[in-house]
């Protein structure tokens, strides 16, 4: 099985700064929305356009390498 490399803009590469996952304010910057956008639909659906967070306490850190899927005009799953 062939490993697929994700292409990640550079906009979102600046803003995560080497990291793989990034904040709910983060997420929002990159994808041009308010982060209580992000949150309701954590809240409803457990998702943002398909991406599934991790809980950290109580802070959600979303993965890059789906925001990158998303931003390249993918699927986040």
């Amino acid at each position: 099985m062939m490993m697929q490399t994700i292409s990640i803009p550079p906009n979102l590469a600046e803003l995560a700064k080497g990291r793989d996952y990034i904040l709910t304010d983060e997420i929002a910057r990159a994808t041009n929305h308010q982060p209580q956008t992000v949150r309701k639909s954590y809240c409803m659906t457990g998702a943002y356009f398909g991406i599934r967070p991790v809980k950290l306490g109580n802070r959600l850190l979303w993965p890059v390498e789906g925001v990158a899927k998303l931003l390249s005009g993918g699927t986040a799953q």
